[in-house]
């Protein structure tokens, strides 16, 4: 990823999480527009990532317009072959679609996770998805 891109996007990342602690909706509003315009512009460029789709996702309060960010993020992860993104954006998504009620979806995306998750290095997240997955398919 482009390392300006990046520093952007954690930037703006912060900033939005300081604003949400202070319930600072316009600041909010403001830095979140941001993030989607860098989103927007890097679109099908040699510049795009899924992080920054991710980001954008994360603070997207709408769960299903987020829940289609996640999905543009996964398919950025999917070309890019990245098992850590494909892995932690599947498994966002996944928490999004169970406190939308959508289970049987919820375990589609974990599935998918866990699936991708065997080939990262990050034990807690491959943790997080089985412990999940088990917990949903046992309900």
């Amino acid at each position: 990823m482009n390392t300006k891109i990046y520093k952007e996007v954690l930037f703006l990342a912060k900033e939005l999480m300081s604003c949400a602690h202070k319930k600072d909706q316009t600041g909010f509003d403001t830095y979140y527009e941001e993030l989607k315009a860098i989103c927007n512009d890097n679109d099908d460029t040699d510049k795009d990532h899924p992080v920054q789709w991710e980001t954008l996702g994360d603070f997207t309060d709408d769960l299903e317009l987020a829940v289609s960010i996640y999905d543009k993020a996964l398919l950025k992860a999917a070309a890019m072959n990245s098992k850590d993104y494909l892995s932690s954006i599947g498994f966002s998504a996944a928490l999004l679609k169970i406190e939308l009620g959508e289970k049987a979806s919820a375990i589609e995306y974990l599935e998918q996770a866990k699936i991708h998750s065997n080939k990262i290095i990050d034990k807690e997240l491959k943790a997080e998805i089985h412990d999940l997955l088990k917990e949903l398919k046992e309900a």
